[in-house]
């Protein structure tokens, strides 16, 4: 993991997201909050990898900077997220970054299937729009705010 000093510098945020407004709202919500922050995004699962695993037009640290978090899509195209987060899990460079699951998806099957693969909180997005709104506040507060990283 890279040396940045992240409790005294901005937290690097990969949402991998390919419903633009969502992904627009998430941006929004994040703007607003206090914390720096500096929000990367990608709209698929190959993407994601590839920005995970530094390939391709993500190779360069200085403008793809391994995420303090990554919030995960379930369903997206080309790999889905349990295979982005299976992955992550199976890499010695990437296995503890924090994984958020943020997904439509409320199937039990999806719930166990994510856990057994290590991630560290699901979430289920709200259909209101004040609701998830409200949701990116507090997943914000707490994943910038009063979630304490190791010295990477």
């Amino acid at each position: 993991m890279p040396s940045e000093d992240v409790q005294g510098g901005p937290l690097t945020i990969l949402l991998v997201e390919d419903h633009l407004p969502h992904a627009e709202l998430v941006k929004r919500t994040l703007q607003v909050h206090p914390i720096a922050h500096r929000l990367y995004h990608v709209g698929d699962g190959e993407a994601a990898l590839a920005y995970l695993f530094r390939h391709g037009k993500y190779a360069d640290p200085a403008t793809s900077p391994r995420p303090h978090v990554v919030l995960l899509d379930l369903r997206l195209p080309k790999l889905n997220g349990l295979e982005v987060l299976k992955a992550i899990r199976a890499s010695r460079e990437l296995h503890t970054v924090p994984v958020v699951i943020l997904t439509t998806s409320t199937a039990e099957r999806d719930v166990v299937c994510a856990y057994e693969h290590h991630v560290n909180s699901y979430l289920v997005k709200p259909v209101d729009y004040a609701q998830f709104s409200q949701l990116m506040h507090d997943l914000g507060f707490y994943w910038l705010n009063w979630n304490y990283y190791p010295g990477w």
